[in-house]
C-alpha cells in the first residue's frame, strides 16, 4: 500500500476498493492533464460554476495518481469514484483544484 497523501506537498486522497489512491499534483501530472482537457483555468472555472464534468473529474485525477497501483484502470478508478459519489470526492477535487490555482509543493 502506499504512503498517505502528504498535505504539505498539495497531495489529497481517495479510497477505492480497499486501496489509498493518492493525487498529487505535479507539473509534469498537470501538463498532461492540460494536453488532454485544455486549459487548466477553464477547468476550474467550470469547477467554481458547478458545470465540470465527471469524465473531467477521472481525466485530472488519472493523471495525477501518484504511484498508481498496478492494474487499476482509468475506468476501474471511474466506478471507483461514482461508489464514492460526489460528495466523497469533492474534498479531494478542491485539494487538486487548490493546488492548480496556487502552485504545487515539491
Amino acid at each position: 500500500m502506499s504512503e498517505p497523501a502528504n498535505r504539505l506537498r498539495g497531495e489529497a486522497e481517495l479510497r477505492i476498493d480497499g486501496q489509498r489512491i493518492v493525487l498529487r499534483p505535479t507539473f509534469a501530472a498537470l501538463v498532461a492533464a492540460e494536453e488532454e482537457l485544455g486549459s487548466l483555468f477553464d477547468l476550474v472555472e467550470r469547477a467554481a460554476n458547478g458545470r465540470l464534468l465527471l469524465s473531467e473529474i477521472v481525466a485530472l485525477f488519472w493523471h495525477v495518481v501518484r504511484d498508481r497501483p498496478e492494474g487499476l484502470s482509468r475506468d476501474q478508478l471511474g466506478e471507483g469514484m461514482m461508489s464514492l459519489g460526489l460528495a466523497g470526492v469533492t474534498p479531494a477535487l478542491k485539494i487538486v483544484l487548490r493546488q492548480i490555482l496556487s502552485g504545487v509543493g515539491e
